[in-house]
């Protein structure tokens, strides 16, 4: 991964999205009160303990009414500040000034960060039909105005005309606040509406829409649910965990065979094999003898959540083109596993993160960084390329999808205006500043034969 030009609590103060809970309301609230909400007396899998962590209506960190994405009043002028030391400065006082609130980087570069995605999409659409858009968790509805304004300004005036800009939002307070900043151009609002409900389920889309479209992701794939699988060490079969409650307040994970069907797909994309099975017998007996010298309990996270997303997805928009940006990788993660999260909460402006997400009972956030490779796959084997099928006829079938992955600095200067993002001595923010971040673009092909 490259390095961070500044420290890595910096940079995720900068760029993550935590709608805060004041701890005034966590004070009324026990760990007993909270563990019998999330998990109660029946063992759940780790996603849904994350899920009910971060979205359960009473507790859920993200379902707070009092919660809130950090909106700037004014666009940054970048080209007005000497350097990094004055950037820094000016956004130390926005943070002291919003109390609570984090900014998302569409905030923070305002409207240069949306009007980059916008050109993206009117590179690659076919503009000859009418170009449809669903944005899933638009925040505060700061790219969805960008967006719309990019294109009312420089794309032919039949395309902004026949425009369609759908916002998938789980929060109706954000819904509510979507509406309003869209709303400040007249002519955007009938071309926008909002959709209050969880993109992940499949009956919430209706009918199958086989018109193209376009799906725009930003900083949701981080906050995702993730499963959870156990081995005590390298040569023990995989197992599930579940989260169990005891006595209404202890969390304690419990382990059982793998059985539930998203997390085998994910286990088969990633081409994980039981670890008793494959191999020499040479290899076996090796790691066998290492197991027993040197015995390693092992922790995988899934990414189960964005698995079912693009299921649903795939199904419901076939002819879909995907952009979606976040963490390629999180700094100072305690939590053991490939793709572990972080779990972190804020209070008097300062993170602080917790060992365990077990101890994230709906006052903290839960977010993991974005496996780009894993991904790709995920969204081909979601879009029907069925090329984890062994047989030879499967292996030469064509992709469905073509795949971009692509560093945020490389995204934005390859669509974006890099200038407007500039101080006066050259350093920019959104180039420099973001090295943990990729964007991902997908779309469909007719190379199925």
């Amino acid at each position: 991964m490259a390095p961070l030009s500044f420290s890595s609590r910096n940079l995720f103060s900068l760029f993550y999205k935590p709608r805060v809970i004041p701890f005034e309301f966590l004070g009324q609230h026990s760990s007993a009160l909270f563990s019998t909400h999330i998990v109660g007396d029946t063992p759940i899998l780790v996603r849904d303990f994350i899920h009910k962590s971060l979205y359960d209506p009473n507790v859920g960190y993200f379902s707070q009414k009092s919660a809130s994405v950090g909106v700037l009043d004014r666009s940054i002028k970048f080209n007005q500040l000497q350097g990094r030391k004055a950037y820094m400065k000016h956004l130390d006082k926005i943070y002291k000034q919003s109390d609570v609130s984090w900014f998302t980087p569409v905030e923070l570069f305002k409207p240069w960060y949306a009007h980059g995605i916008a050109e993206a999409i009117l590179r690659t659409t076919n503009l000859s039909v009418p170009l449809k858009i669903y944005e899933i968790g638009g925040g505060s509805g700061t790219c969805a105005k960008g967006i719309l304004d990019y294109i009312k300004l420089n794309a032919p005036t039949r395309i902004y005309d026949n425009i369609s800009y759908t916002s998938v939002e789980i929060s109706s307070s954000l819904a509510a606040k979507q509406i309003q900043t869209v709303g400040e151009v007249d002519s955007h609002l009938s071309k926008f509406r909002v959709e209050c409900r969880d993109a992940a389920d499949m009956s919430g889309w209706g009918d199958v829409n086989e018109q193209p479209c376009w799906v725009i992701m930003l900083e949701v794939l981080d906050n995702l649910p993730h499963d959870l699988i156990y081995s005590e060490n390298q040569i023990s079969p995989w197992t599930e965990v579940w989260v169990e409650s005891k006595e209404g307040e202890k969390l304690s994970e419990l382990y059982r065979p793998i059985q539930d069907s998203l997390i085998k797909s994910c286990m088969e994309i990633i081409d994980m094999p039981d670890a008793t099975t494959g191999g020499s017998r040479v290899s076996s007996a090796m790691k066998s003898i290492w197991a027993k010298v040197f015995p390693k309990p092992r922790w995988c996270w899934l990414p189960t959540g964005c698995l079912k997303l693009l299921e649903v997805l795939h199904g419901a928009l076939p002819k879909m083109s995907l952009i979606a940006s976040d963490f390629s990788y999180l700094p100072d993660v305690k939590i053991p596993g490939e793709r572990a999260p972080l779990v972190s909460t804020k209070k008097d402006g300062s993170s602080s993160d917790y060992n365990s997400y077990l101890d994230a009972k709906g006052d903290a956030d839960i977010f993991f960084p974005t496996d780009f490779l894993l991904l790709e796959q995920m969204d081909h084997y979601c879009s029907g390329w069925m090329k984890l099928q062994k047989d030879d006829t499967s292996l030469k079938r064509g992709k469905k999808r073509r795949t971009l992955s692509l560093g945020t600095a490389a995204f934005m200067e390859e669509f974006g205006l890099p200038t407007k993002t500039r101080t006066k001595d050259g350093y920019n923010p959104l180039l420099d500043d973001f090295k943990n971040t990729k964007f991902y673009l997908s779309v469909p092909t007719h190379n199925i034969k």
